[in-house]
C-alpha cells in the first residue's frame, strides 16, 4: 500500500510536470514562434538622398538596421544626392517587388511622380527626414522627422537670445526642401539683426572650409554662422579658424565628433532631430502596417525634433554618440 502510494505521488508529479511544461509552452514558446515578427518576414527599401560617407544617414541605418532585427525584416539601402538619379533608386525597388519603401524626399518635384508610382502599385510608402509640407501629397501614409521650419523658427529665436547680431547660414545643397526651410526659419525667428544664407558644395570639403574662410574674412560683422549638418559644422571650425574669425558656431544635427566640438566649446549648440528614431520608426511603421494596418500619427506627422543639445545636456547622450546611435 505504501508501495502503491508512492507511485501514485510520482504519477501526479509527472502530470504537474506535464502541464507545468505545457503552460510554458504556450507563454514563452509560442509567443516567439507565433509571433508576427517570426512568423512572416517582409522586403522593404530605403531610398535617400544622402551623400557619400553622410555620417548623419549612417545613424538613420543603424535606427533602421535596429528596427529590421526587431522585426525580422530585410531591408536594402540606396542613396544618391541628385533627384533624379534618386527617383531611379526608388523606381528600381517598385520594379524590385518590395513590399514596403522608406524614403527621404527632399525634391517633390523630381520624387513625388515615382512615389505615386510605388503608391499605385500597391506598396505602401513611409516617409522620413525630408519631405515634411508635401508627404501627404506623394501619397505616402505616415512622416517621421522635425517640422524644419519650426526648427528653424526655434534656433532663430536662441540666436535672439544669445545676443547674435549677424548670423551667417550656410547651405550645403542648394534646393534641398528641408534645407531651405530652415534657413527661412532661422530668419523668421531671428528678430535682433540680419541673416544671410551662403551656399556651399557640401560634397567637397575643402571648398566648404574656404568658402567660409573668405567669406568671414570679407565680412567682419558675422558674429554667428548656424550650420545645417555636422560635418559642415566641424569644417566651419577649421574655416573660422583660418579666418582669423571671433565668430560662433552653431549647427544642426549630431554626430560623434559634433558632440566632442560641443564639449570643447568649438560648437556653442546642436539642435537634434534623433536620426535613429527616424530610421527606426520608418522601418517599424511599414512593420506595423503590414502586420496590423497600424498608422502611426493619425493622419499628421511624426515629430522627432526638434531640441537642443549644448554643453548642460551634453553628458547625457555623449556616450551615445560615441556608439553611433546619437
Amino acid at each position: 500500500m505504501f508501495g502503491s502510494g508512492k507511485r501514485t505521488v510520482r504519477l501526479a508529479l509527472v502530470a504537474v510536470l506535464g502541464l507545468v511544461a505545457a503552460a510554458c509552452s504556450a507563454s514563452g514558446g509560442q509567443q516567439s514562434t507565433n509571433s508576427a515578427s517570426t512568423q512572416t518576414h517582409f522586403k522593404f527599401a530605403m531610398v535617400t538622398h544622402a551623400p557619400a560617407g553622410d555620417t548623419f544617414f549612417d545613424i538613420i541605418r543603424k535606427g533602421a538596421s535596429a528596427a529590421a532585427a526587431k522585426d525580422n525584416v530585410s531591408y536594402t539601402y540606396s542613396n544618391d544626392g541628385d533627384p533624379t538619379k534618386q527617383s531611379v533608386l526608388i523606381q528600381s525597388a517598385i520594379d524590385s517587388k518590395v513590399e514596403g519603401i522608406a524614403v527621404a524626399d527632399p525634391a517633390p518635384a523630381a520624387l513625388n511622380p515615382v512615389i505615386k508610382k510605388a503608391v499605385d502599385a500597391g506598396i505602401p510608402v513611409v516617409m522620413f527626414n525630408a519631405g515634411f509640407n508635401n508627404w501627404p501629397d506623394s501619397g505616402a501614409l505616415m512622416y517621421f522627422g522635425q517640422d524644419e521650419s519650426l526648427a528653424g523658427q526655434q534656433a532663430g529665436a536662441r540666436l535672439t537670445q544669445e545676443g547674435a547680431k549677424h548670423v551667417l547660414c550656410v547651405e550645403q545643397a542648394q534646393g534641398q526642401v528641408q534645407l531651405e526651410a530652415r534657413c527661412n526659419g532661422v530668419a523668421q525667428g531671428f528678430t535682433a539683426g540680419s541673416t544671410e544664407k551662403l551656399y556651399v558644395n557640401g560634397t567637397d570639403p575643402t571648398a566648404v572650409r574656404t568658402t567660409i574662410s573668405a567669406k568671414l574674412q570679407q565680412d567682419k560683422s558675422i558674429d554667428y554662422i548656424i550650420t545645417l549638418g555636422a560635418p559642415i559644422a566641424l569644417v566651419a571650425v577649421q574655416a573660422i579658424k583660418d579666418a582669423g574669425s571671433s565668430s560662433k558656431l552653431v549647427t544642426f544635427d549630431t554626430n560623434a565628433a559634433l558632440v566632442s566640438a560641443v564639449q570643447s566649446g568649438q560648437v556653442l549648440w546642436a539642435v537634434d532631430q534623433q536620426p535613429f528614431l527616424q530610421g527606426y520608426e520608418a522601418i517599424d511603421a511599414l512593420w506595423l502596417y503590414k502586420t496590423n494596418r497600424n498608422l502611426l500619427g493619425g493622419g499628421r506627422a511624426v515629430l522627432t525634433g526638434p531640441s537642443f543639445i549644448d554643453k548642460n545636456n551634453i553628458a547625457a547622450v555623449a556616450g551615445l554618440a560615441k556608439a553611433g546611435t546619437r
